[in-house]
């Protein structure tokens, strides 16, 4: 192969590792790295969405498969807006319009914003949203 076709597939290579990587890390975790039980999250992922909150990422983004793997098989509720085009070299007008420069961005109705993996006792308090205890 040449060094051309290795250069052209690169970034497609990369996005597969990163996204078996972050598939790895929910079956092994169990869907979770929050220390909840399954589904426990539902009505915290609800509420972020009903707060206003919004959690912008990239499918490629390890971050973003970190900060969905904190909510386990809750994580399809989120308010997630894909910013990435499916080649993983551009972004999304949505994103660009919110002036999106970085994955994860979380955006809340206060109009404030919490960039990188942002704790779920933090999106608490910037939402008002009640954190379940965790089951024992």
């Amino acid at each position: 192969m040449s060094k051309d076709k290795i250069k052209k597939h690169l970034p497609t290579a990369a996005v597969l590792i990163v996204g078996i990587a972050g598939i790895a890390l929910m079956v092994l975790s169990g869907g979770n790295t929050s220390g909840y039980a399954s589904g426990q999250l539902d009505q915290f992922a609800t509420c972020l969405k009903e707060r206003g909150a919004v959690f912008y990422g990239a499918f490629w983004c390890q971050h973003c498969q970190n900060e969905k793997a904190f909510f386990g098989s809750s994580a399809n509720l989120l308010p997630y807006v894909e910013c990435s085009a499916p080649d993983g070299q551009t972004q999304l007008s949505v994103c660009t319009a919110k002036k999106v420069e970085g994955y994860p961005t979380w955006d809340f109705k206060d109009g404030t914003r919490l960039t990188g993996e942002v704790t779920l006792k933090t999106l608490a308090e910037k939402t008002g949203c009640e954190l379940p205890a965790k089951a024992k």
